[in-house]
């Protein structure tokens, strides 16, 4: 019996990772284990005399590394929440073993023989769709990643993915501690000036936390980067934060050019190995776009929407701040300072009024009542659940019709040291077959929100509340997933597909019907007014074209880094200025993105991140149905979570979406919801 916890069945309810009990020390021996006892596991299914089937061989390769998985989950994700120094250090240890076992499976002559034979022979076993989903991706994933390959490329594939195995995590690591690394501190309290008390109380807090004295601290961190570009009167330091937040990762002692240019090179290298043109292709061809050309037509055609429209914004911009007495030149931290203005000016309101309707567990309480009106959900807090910080809550998921327990939902809101930015849905256990038992998924949102002072509860903006919606989308997606084979879970689909769960939710967050479940003030308990939902709802396409143009820019930028040859890139400022040249607004005057662009260089959307835009024309026609047969019309809830949520990646998006819409999704119809095109 192993004295290690996370060799051992979980002692915590629902088999949730006991993080009272893991230790640091406790990952790399669990990890060898891990890998040893699935290397066993795979052995037995290249000794097995029987003729190859699905089951003894693709079900049992299933299974194989189901611990490893686990145990792996909980280190990476623990990275990402609440990253220290050693589990930095180990994960330039974890990755590299963990690489190398990956690559022995998926190069094993032997294993990929008998997956052949099943695939060979599929018509013989008499498979359902879900199965032979399986076999298929299980087949196509080998081909993918080397099987076919003579010695002397496997060989290198090899080496190329030791070599990439903690490339992204590095990456994510550099950019944390270079915006951990600045800090804005203000002694002059006329420098306040402009800034809501929220943002002040917030400094307040930051700066008491490290101990100055009689002063204001405002960091990198969005909920104090924000408020302070939107609403801070003194444009010097609006400045000085812009430049800081575009220059992280650039310059500094936590520099990632180099590891831009690094993975960039890998990648490309890997891709033609395996007979791609360039890794864009190589990711493309198993996502609904299917082609680099596809997405460059499709984000041109938003471009020639989004450009104009962006331009005219700018200029209508430039000219409200000559009206209110700036005789300047507009510059990029200028932006959201006089789109403020002007929003307030044009719809009579502020975003700060909103905030106080928006106090934080009361948006949780109501999302969760949300959720149970369209789907039938409840969600408890589990205090018998540990978490991984005092911060975090675990909530039992239920079916209220049945009782059926349905999963663990954690939620984790607060910036804290250690934590990377933004807000993401993770998971550490997926929904389906798991030995013989088919076992409830563990899920995690993980934001940065902000936090409560002494005064005042967690009071989010508007942007916070679609956030929060957003990743509850994902959750959602990953909690009603209803599949035999985890790797068919939830959001285990096609990546241009899997922003459609999460980003619809974000509709709900702009109606009235939705907004009187939480939107109460902190203070008087008052419901927020009619008349300022409707302002919302008027200003929900301001700025529509300089927001849109962003997105195009950042994906056409990956597509760009993805489908061009590394070995004429020298410079990666110098790249990212040319790639992004018909897209841009002002000329770069601070660190090129590409250096803090995590979700590109350090998570999953390399040569992908069009998908939001993608997603976005799915969503925009789903919501579409809603809003004709109502909000929460059971019946097309039920058959949006019967036909998309429940089957994850069981089936091809374009068939799921099809048989839930009843035809494939309008193009125009994410450019009717932004008003850019006539209803």
């Amino acid at each position: 019996m192993t004295d290690n916890i996370l060799l051992q069945d979980s002692p915590a309810p629902h088999g949730a990772p006991p993080f009272d009990q893991i230790k640091e020390d406790n990952y790399m021996p669990a990890v060898k284990a891990a890998i040893e006892e699935a290397r066993q596991n795979i052995d037995a299914i290249k000794i097995n005399e029987e003729a190859p089937t699905f089951d003894n061989v693709i079900v049992a390769l299933e299974m194989a590394s189901l611990n490893l998985g686990k145990i792996t989950s909980i280190f990476y994700n623990q990275l990402s929440a609440a990253g220290t120094d050693k589990l930095e250090s180990l994960a330039e240890e974890i990755g590299p073993i963990n690489a190398a076992f990956s690559s022995d499976v998926s190069l094993d002559e032997d294993l990929f023989a008998k997956i052949k034979s099943v695939f060979d022979n599929k018509d013989s076993f008499g498979l359902n769709v879900e199965q032979h989903t399986l076999l298929e991706d299980t087949y196509i994933g080998f081909v993918r990643s080397g099987a076919l390959l003579n010695e002397e490329k496997k060989n290198r594939l090899r080496e190329i993915s030791q070599e990439m195995s903690t490339l992204g995590t590095s990456f994510m690591n550099n950019d944390k501690k270079s915006a951990e690394a600045f800090e804005l501190i203000i002694e002059d309290k006329a420098d306040l000036s402009g800034l809501p008390e929220t943002a002040i109380a917030g400094a307040v807090a930051a700066a008491e936390e490290k101990e100055y004295k009689d002063k204001w601290l405002f960091t990198l961190d969005y909920p104090s980067f924000g408020p302070f570009l939107t609403y801070a009167d003194n444009r010097e330091l609006r400045e000085k934060m812009w430049r800081a937040f575009g220059n992280k990762a650039y310059k500094d002692e936590f520099d990632n050019c180099d590891l831009v240019l690094q993975i960039v090179r890998l990648r490309d290298e890997r891709a033609k190995l395996l007979g791609y043109k360039t890794h864009a292709e190589y990711v493309l061809e198993r996502r609904m776009a299917k082609k680099p050309d596809t997405v460059i037509d499709f984000s041109e055609k938003l471009a020639k929407v989004y450009k104009p429209a962006a331009e005219k914004e700018l200029a209508d911009l430039k000219e409200f701040a000559i009206e209110v007495g700036f005789n300047d030149e507009i510059m990029p931290w200028d932006v959201s300072y006089y789109s403020e203005k002007l929003k307030q000016k044009i719809f009579d309101y502020s975003s700060e009024e909103l905030r106080p309707y928006f106090q934080l567990e009361k948006v949780l309480d109501g999302v969760f009542t949300h959720f149970s009106k369209l789907f039938g959900l409840s969600f408890k807090p589990a205090a018998n659940i540990p978490t991984w910080h005092k911060d975090v809550t675990a909530y039992e998921v239920h079916n209220e019709d049945t009782g059926k327990f349905v999963g663990v939902l954690y939620a984790d809101f607060y910036p804290r040291t250690g934590k990377k930015s933004g807000a993401w849905k993770t998971s550490y256990r997926d929904q389906g077959l798991q030995g013989n038992d088919m076992r409830e998924p563990i899920v995690a949102i993980v934001c940065n929100f902000t936090k409560p002072t002494k005064d005042t509860p967690s009071l989010l903006s508007f942007g916070e509340v679609t956030t929060l919606f957003h990743e509850m989308g994902h959750a959602i997606h990953a909690l009603l997933s209803d599949v035999t084979y985890t790797s068919h879970s939830g959001t285990s689909v096609l990546w241009d597909f899997v922003e459609l769960p999460s980003q619809v939710q974000e509709n709900w967050a702009y109606k009235k019907e939705t907004l009187d479940l939480f939107a109460k003030h902190y203070k008087t308990g008052e419901e927020i007014p009619a008349e300022l939902i409707e302002k919302v709802n008027k200003a929900k396409n301001f700025m529509v074209g300089m927001g849109g143009l962003r997105q195009i820019s950042f994906g056409l930028m990956d597509m760009r880094w993805h489908s061009t040859d590394p070995a004429t890139i020298k410079d990666v400022a110098e790249f990212e200025d040319k790639a992004t040249e018909d897209t841009r607004l002002f000329p770069r005057l601070a660190g090129p993105m590409s250096t803090s662009f995590n979700h590109i260089f350090a998570g999953g959307y390399a040569a992908g991140y069009y998908s939001y835009k993608w997603a976005e024309v799915l969503d925009a026609d789903t919501f579409e149905l809603f809003e004709q047969e109502g909000l929460y019309n059971k019946e097309i809830a039920k058959k949006y979570r019967d036909e998309i949520l429940s089957k994850g990646g069981s089936e091809p998006p374009e068939i799921l979406y099809k048989r839930f819409r009843g035809r494939d999704a309008d193009p125009d119809a994410l450019l009717r919801r932004e008003g850019l095109l006539a209803a």
